[in-house]
């Protein structure tokens, strides 16, 4: 007998709980909080179209992607360094410096991938600023 009132008191709060709950909060939230926010967007549009070789779509959409906040150091580090390989393949070179350095700003730990760290135009020019840095 005990054990069944438990369980009415149980249901009855459940209803109540529920009862009080209306759709108009959850409306409010919006779908932005479930799927990428629009800079998280931007920031994989940006990549994909840099992958593709659409370098100046590519620069675009990470601007962006800075431009609209995004929410990890990680990913801002990321934008940095993309927009950076955008501008020393397209030989603008203290652009190219300014993003690196902005990445490592960001992050003072930041390095390029082995590959990357490489790559005949770039690997220089990051090499040179994380010299400066160092001084």
């Amino acid at each position: 007998m005990m054990r069944f009132r438990l369980l009415v008191l149980i249901s009855t709060l459940f209803l109540l709980l529920g009862a009080g709950c209306s759709s108009g909060p959850v409306r409010d939230v919006g779908l932005d909080k479930l799927s990428p926010r629009k800079a998280e967007q931007e920031l994989s549009t940006g990549i994909k179209n840099y992958e593709d070789g659409n370098y100046k779509t590519a620069a675009k959409s990470l601007q962006s992607a800075l431009e609209s906040g995004l929410t990890f150091d990680s990913d801002t580090v990321r934008a940095h360094k993309y927009l950076a390989f955008i501008h020393c393949l397209s030989n603008r070179e203290k652009q190219c410096r300014d993003e690196f350095r902005k990445a490592l700003e960001k992050d003072n730990k930041f390095d390029l991938e082995p590959a990357e760290a490489g790559h005949p135009i770039w690997g220089p020019v990051f090499r040179a600023v994380k010299a400066e840095r160092r001084k």
